[in-house]
């Protein structure tokens, strides 16, 4: 990546646009904020304020690195969760291959802070976003860059659309998960004319097979298990027919935060091909994980002995009404906190330096900018006070923050994260 870029996050200037952060560091540079480590809790930070974990990000960057590793697995992490630059830095730095995106401005993102290697785990049919890849591999001889096929029409889109290009685009078959499930060509038959359809394009090169077992309907162990296994068939039938003649290493890739135990399992037994397999894992909610959905669905569950997965997020926000005994509210809301698929939690409550437990203390409600709280006989909770929630699914935490703090075990932030959504 270009340390130039990530340089420049830096000079940021501190202001309007970051919410959550101290009024009085307006025209502070992001690093001049950083290198004073002042505290999420004393230092002047308003609430609702996100922090993230330092120390628990760090523990999971490690976990998915070993985890690879050890089940022999290139990693190609999710970037559309964090959309953080610093965030794919890390992640390259503990060997991933490259970072998947979903969407072009994802993948301009990814390049104006120097990803060499993306994998769009999408279609790519715009002509605008298809003739600024070309561009971009044309001027970049180390630029890798992977995207999905699934079918004939758009293969026919994508070859108008790069027609003269210095390069083709390497391109994989999506197989869908099944009847009914998202993106992805549906039969056999199908999948053998859109190969076709490629092998007729001389603007693209078909250099694998990918898909997403997070689609499989109504999944178990087994129904996953048994459509990673026709994804790697279809790889190796495809490699017998000659359709991967000419490439240095053919792709394979699955893998969301709910199944890559089954994609480690299955892809273990891929065969020896005509070129060396490079099997692609895509996990990406794994770097904050979370305190609802992932939590409960994570293949760690299932796989204890491997480890576990730490949920990095905390979103601060503070009781601003206690109109009965019954009830408080929160000054944050839906434009601070993911509730796509669980409410937040409240976890702990703060008062005058101490932390304990929010017993009794319960989220009910999200509106624009407040949480709706039922509070029991048991919950000692006043107006001031702060709360600390853990929110569910990643994707829909990092985009509500364009600047979040990186704060250690004891609030002290050593840095802030920068996203781009």
């Amino acid at each position: 990546m270009s340390s130039d870029a990530l340089a420049r996050l830096a000079d940021e200037r501190v202001d309007h646009r970051f919410k959550g952060l101290p009024p009085d560091a307006d025209g502070l540079t992001v690093g001049e904020l950083a290198g004073r480590r002042r505290n999420l809790f004393t230092d002047g930070f308003a609430t609702p304020v996100l922090a993230l974990s330092a120390e628990r990000l760090e523990h999971n960057l490690a976990l998915m690195e070993t985890y690879a590793a050890r089940h022999g697995l290139a990693f190609a992490p999710h970037g559309k969760t964090t959309m953080a630059p610093q965030l794919f830095r890390r992640q390259l730095e503990r060997g991933a291959w490259g970072i998947t995106l979903a969407v072009p401005h994802q993948v301009r993102v990814a390049r104006a802070f120097g990803v060499r290697r993306v994998f769009l785990a999408n279609e790519l049919v715009d002509p605008a976003a298809l003739r600024w890849i070309a561009a971009e591999l044309a001027a970049d001889p180390d630029f890798r860059f992977v995207c999905y096929v699934d079918s004939v029409r758009g293969v026919e889109l994508m070859d108008a659309a790069l027609t003269g290009a210095a390069r083709p685009v390497d391109v994989v078959v999506e197989l869908a998960a099944g009847e009914g499930a998202r993106t992805g060509v549906r039969t056999g038959a199908e999948c053998v004319a859109v190969a076709d359809a490629v092998a007729a394009a001389p603007t693209l090169r078909l250099v694998g097979v990918a898909g997403y077992e997070g689609e499989v309907p109504q999944a178990t162990p087994e129904r996953v298990h048994a459509w990673l296994r026709q994804l790697v068939a279809l790889t190796v039938d495809f490699d017998a027919a000659g359709r991967f003649a000419g490439v240095d290493e053919i792709v394979v890739s699955a893998g969301g935060s709910a199944w890559f135990d089954a994609v480690a399992d299955v892809f273990a037994s891929v065969p020896a091909l005509s070129a060396p397999v490079l099997k692609l894992l895509r996990s990406g909610a794994y770097v904050s994980h979370d305190d609802g959905h992932y939590r409960r669905l994570t293949p760690f569950n299932r796989v204890p002995e491997e480890g576990a997965l730490e949920p990095a997020f905390r979103l601060w926000a503070q009781v601003v009404s206690r109109p009965s005994p019954e009830q408080a509210f929160l000054n944050a809301g839906k434009r601070d906190a993911a509730y796509d698929l669980d409410l937040p939690v409240a976890q702990v409550v703060r008062r005058d330096g101490t932390e304990r437990p929010a017993t009794g203390v319960e989220v009910t409600a999200l509106s624009d900018q407040h949480t709706w709280l039922r509070t029991g006989p048991e919950a000692d909770l006043e107006v001031g006070d702060w709360v600390g929630l853990g929110l569910s699914h990643p994707c829909t935490s990092f985009d509500k923050w364009p600047l979040i703090p990186l704060a250690e075990a004891d609030g002290t932030v050593v840095d802030y994260i920068r996203t781009f959504f």
